[in-house]
């Protein structure tokens, strides 16, 4: 399967650069660049692109908003942001607006082409501690000022399976960190997203992230 990718960035020398390094990549096509957000939505529902590789800065309709109209127009596209910013805020905002993936400009072509395949594929990747950092954050809340736990329709364990779905965890991790088979955590991960609804594993990940899991 072809995995079909447009380039949104306002830099067409960063947008040239990266559409060169792909082109020779097995089973990926890059079908189109665009330089601002309103492009990058209207090229990637016409285009029936799988990956939109997003830089959050873009004149017009910025990143973060290009990638909410993204989650109402095409929930099926898979946003991977592409951006300079390393900061909390910048990776927090991209996930709450339903990004799958984050990764800091820089990041080397084999990162970035494993990154695509992965939120091709329905999973979720955030580069180095970022899934981490991200899960610390949200923990930070004072205890007092917390709502009840999310989702009280999972189980503890199932619970606790989504909090490394959130992390972006492939169910061999998840087995190894939480001491179970491979089979058992199918079938968790089975539950988890029809207890919440999702369409994949990707999307009740980001739902965790937005709950502030």
């Amino acid at each position: 399967m072809t995995i079909r990718v447009l380039i949104a960035d306002d830099h067409p020398v960063f947008r040239h650069g990266l559409r060169s390094a792909l082109s020779g990549v097995d089973g990926i096509e890059v079908i189109g660049e665009a330089a601002d957000g309103a492009a990058a939505v209207a090229a990637a529902v016409d285009g029936a692109a799988d990956v939109v590789l997003m830089d959050l800065q873009m004149p017009g309709m910025p990143g973060v908003d290009a990638i909410q109209e993204l989650a109402r127009e095409a929930p099926g596209i898979a946003v991977l942001v592409l951006s300079m910013f390393e900061n909390d805020e910048s990776l927090f905002t991209a996930i709450r607006a339903g990004a799958r993936g984050y990764l800091v400009k820089g990041a080397e072509e084999d990162q970035i082409v494993r990154a695509i395949r992965v939120v091709a594929g329905g999973d979720v990747v955030f580069a180095g501690g970022a899934g981490a950092r991200a899960l610390a954050y949200f923990a930070a809340a004072p205890a007092s000022g917390r709502a009840a736990r999310p989702f009280p329709e999972l189980t503890d364990r199932e619970f606790e399976v989504l909090r490394q779905l959130a992390l972006g965890a492939s169910n061999a991790e998840i087995a190894r960190r939480l001491f179970l088979s491979d089979k058992t955590v199918r079938n968790y991960v089975t539950n988890v997203i029809a207890k919440l609804g999702a369409e994949d594993r990707a999307q009740a990940a980001v739902r965790a992230l937005r709950a502030g899991l």
